[in-house]
């Protein structure tokens, strides 16, 4: 398992809705990921009715901040279908099988599945994809756009030739 798992997972809790569990687990986020203490102290300081309409209004109201990987690379075509299959049997190769209420390309669950294995090729496949929602997020001035610059510092940069 790397060095990075309990930041990939601590990244996936910080990446869902903010309910109640998410706000009891922040102390413990804070100190096991200290790469995330930006985002966390921001969620810990901020009302939950406040971070959770600004969690609806980044990620929920339009696709400009998609935390659908495969959205990134194929946007709503048919091609996006065997994209979503691919992101189930690279779990099921890994002896998991996905059962959750989300696609299977939903970043947290991404990152959950990386912490869990230790495999980082999904979303090192993705990177180009994981920088242009951090580019986005940091121009809409949001916290969440720390969490996605501490994940993107373990990656590989894009290679040249990679899609914009």
């Amino acid at each position: 398992m790397p060095s990075d798992a309990v930041l990939y997972q601590a990244a996936a809790l910080c990446l869902t809705y903010p309910d109640e569990d998410f706000r009891a687990r922040l102390p413990l986020l804070r100190e096991a990921a200290p790469q995330l203490r930006e985002f966390v102290d921001h969620a810990a300081v901020t009302p939950a009715r406040e971070l959770a309409e600004h969690y609806v209004r980044v990620f929920d109201l339009k696709n400009r901040h998609s935390l659908y990987l495969s959205w990134w690379r194929d946007g709503d075509t048919r091609r996006r279908g065997m994209s979503l299959m691919r992101f189930k049997d690279v779990y099921r190769a890994a002896g998991l099988e996905f059962a959750g209420e989300e696609l299977p390309d939903f970043l947290p669950a991404v990152l959950e599945y990386t912490a869990r294995t230790g495999d980082t090729g999904l979303l090192t496949e993705y990177r180009d994809a994981l920088d242009r929602l951090r580019s986005r997020l940091t121009d809409f001035g949001t916290p969440y756009a720390s969490v996605l610059d501490a994940v993107c510092a373990t990656l590989p940069a894009v290679r040249s030739g990679a899609r914009p």
